[in-house]
């Protein structure tokens, strides 16, 4: 929405008039504007912003559904390739069912709390918090009035299983981090509510449950464990992520650090009475985010993401880190699983000074060996390897930073319609939306670009999870309000024939047959250009479509403003008459809409004025107008009506837009 100046002509009307010339002296309305729009001018996002911002409204019925209820805590689980999605509430769990071509659906499974009393009505509930594939059926779990246990769902039938400590938290606010691997499954939730506060990664089911030592982390957030399969089984290693206090109590020190710890999948505790039931083969290394060109460091990590290696090489997978800083600015770093082993594999230990003893520590020994004593006291008293974790590349840096809080990331590995492989990110912010980032294609060295921000709910919320389905190329989003799947491939969304197609640069779509098409929908092949530099120029017409003209008729002496919707975040726009520049509004200019004002309307203000949008190498004309003179002394009546509705509108909005700016 435009703000109407003082003594207003209404923008965009076709043949809005002005009956009488203005007073010169400036209202206190056209006093505060003007203080909103140099807020809003002065803030700037860089080139790492979306390109375009959009909400996506789906297709009736489809891609939304609600819970019917307020779900504060949620756990969502979706099969790759399936049309259901599972997420865990308050006491039941909701069934979406997402088939294509058909209305979405949802149905209940009601699994309330086993325990007829409680101490505490907030949790007398069973909020479920863990839900996973088991054989035909899913089991789950929830916190069962602080009685943790589960159950087992086969279609809408439900068996409890029984209290099941260290499946699920006392409370739905604790941090927890449960990993299954065949018949394995380790756990970070304590098993006691009243001690054992200290966290611990266990092995809660396999041959023998283990334990990390108390003093090898402090107070830590748990985001990420995964197990990999090695060339030889008995070197399979766990790897969890997360981050912890720092050690270093200095004033100017980060207040947390950002870890990665390695476990033997085979680890069998160790030989005396001290370490016959703890992890043995406990390791930790630093993860490094930061920017040593602009001296930004990213210290607290917010999510992790690993995709494989597309031809099974474990070291090949890549670890996509989302970091922040106590700003709030986000970065994402990409490291490989190859160069975390070798850390732990080739490093000293932080404090120690003697000669590592043999085996070193962290080494996963063949034949179900138990540690020795002496290699478990070394690695117990100094966890800390010295060499860092660093990301990928040569200059070891993050692969982008911004402005934005980033919370949670996935990737998408797709090929284009030339075959060349593109990685996708797909990052959620804390205003509840999500960034589609295209990372550099294999054969380029440039920039990461920020493609599409996109809004998913009808209802705008914070975004509690999000899963990436490649096989349906839909992502899978909740709020606490409602589900929503979003596709992939949002084509539609680009405006401007071919050059407004191709300029997205969105590796899942191209031009064929005037329309922006998705690459899956196409039978045959469609005109697509990733690269950075000039992608415009692959249209066959060289220039962009001219803007429609739109004319007005304006009294002489009046004020009047122009509006340019500015749909590129990415461009600059230019309001220009006859040869001159009028008004200027650069990438990241906070208003929707680059404004031109004209104070009081005299015969040189008469004539063509053109809204030019310039990005690169690409210039369109985004809007032409043509202000007409006009002799009227007509509709005084009809001004005092539009200027008193505008006025009262635009007071009621402004203290709402000048919050936002000020918060922003």
């Amino acid at each position: 929405m435009t703000p109407p100046p003082s003594r207003c002509t209404a923008l965009g009307a076709p043949r809005a008039r002005v009956s009488r010339p203005l007073a010169r002296s400036r209202s206190p309305l056209w006093l505060l504007l003007q203080l909103v729009w140099t807020a809003a001018a002065s803030q700037g996002h860089s080139k790492s912003g979306p390109r375009i911002s959009a909400v996506w409204k789906g297709h009736a019925g489809q891609d939304h559904v609600d819970f019917g209820s307020t779900e504060p805590h949620t756990v969502l689980f979706h099969e790759p390739g399936s049309s259901s999605v599972w997420v865990g509430g308050r006491n039941r769990v909701y069934v979406f069912d997402f088939s294509k071509g058909r209305n979405a659906s949802v149905r209940t499974v009601n699994i309330g709390s086993t325990k007829g009393s409680c101490r505490d009505k907030q949790d007398c509930g069973n909020y479920i918090t863990l839900l996973e594939k088991q054989n035909e059926g899913l089991l789950a779990c929830g916190t069962n009035a602080r009685h943790p246990s589960c159950w087992i769902l086969v279609n809408d039938s439900v068996e409890f299983l029984g209290e099941r400590k260290g499946y699920a938290p006392f409370s739905p606010d604790e941090n927890s981090l449960v990993l299954f691997d065949g018949d394995e499954v380790y756990s970070t939730i304590r098993k006691q509510e009243y001690n054992g506060k200290i966290p611990r990664f266990r092995r809660i089911k396999g041959e023998i449950e283990l334990y990390t030592s108390d003093t090898v982390m402090q107070n830590p957030q748990f985001i990420k464990a995964t197990i990999v399969h090695q060339d030889q089984a008995y070197d399979d290693k766990i790897y969890y992520f997360f981050r912890e206090d720092n050690p270093d109590k200095n004033p100017e020190a980060p207040l947390n650090v950002s870890r990665v710890a390695q476990l033997c999948r085979g680890d069998q505790g160790g030989e005396s009475s001290l370490s016959v039931s703890k992890w043995n083969t406990f390791l930790k290394a630093m993860l490094v985010c930061s920017d040593a060109t602009t001296n930004k460091n990213f210290n607290r990590l917010q999510d992790v993401f690993l995709l494989p290696d597309p031809n099974g090489q474990w070291k090949d997978t890549r670890v996509y880190g989302v970091f922040s800083n106590p700003w709030n600015y986000s970065a994402v770093c990409v490291y490989s699983l190859g160069d975390i082993d070798k850390v732990f594999c080739t490093s000293s230990l932080k404090g120690y000074h003697s000669s590592l003893p043999n085996p070193r520590p962290g080494k996963c020994l063949p034949d179900r060996q138990p540690i020795p004593t002496e290699t478990f006291q070394v690695a117990d008293s100094h966890p800390e390897v010295v060499q860092r974790v660093e990301p990928m590349g040569p200059l070891k840096a993050p692969l982008f930073h911004s402005k934005y809080h980033y919370q949670k990331v996935v990737v998408h590995r797709m090929h284009a319609s030339n075959g060349e492989t593109f990685h996708v990110l797909y990052l959620t912010t804390d205003k509840g939306t999500i960034h589609k980032v295209l990372e550099p294609g294999e054969r380029e060295h440039g920039l990461v670009f920020n493609i599409l921000e996109i809004q998913p709910f009808r209802r705008a919320a914070a975004i509690q999870a999000m899963s990436l389905d490649a096989d349906r190329r839909k992502l899978y989003v909740n709020s606490q309000w409602e589900v929503s799947q979003v596709p992939l491939d949002l084509c539609e969304l680009y405006t401007g024939g071919c050059h407004g197609c191709l300029m997205a640069r969105d590796p899942y779509c191209g031009w064929y047959q005037d329309r922006c098409v998705s690459i899956y929908s196409s039978q045959e092949p469609v005109l697509q250009s990733i690269s950075p530099v000039d992608p415009h120029k692959g249209c066959p017409n060289p220039k962009p479509e001219q803007a429609p003209l739109q004319k007005v008729s304006l009294a002489q002496n009046s004020r009047y403003y122009l509006s340019c919707p500015m749909e590129s975040r990415h461009a600059t726009y230019s309001w220009r008459h006859e040869n001159s520049v009028e008004q200027s509004c650069e990438p990241g200019h906070q208003s929707p809409n680059c404004i031109l004002f004209i104070e009081n309307l005299t015969d040189l203000h008469y004539g063509h004025y053109y809204c030019e949008a310039q990005e690169d190498s690409y210039l369109r004309e985004a809007q032409h107008w043509e202000l007409l003179r006009e002799d009227s002394a007509m509709t005084s009546q009809l001004l005092g009506h539009a200027c008193t509705l505008a006025t009262s509108l635009w007071l009621g909005v402004l203290p709402t837009l000048i919050l936002g700016l000020l918060v922003h």
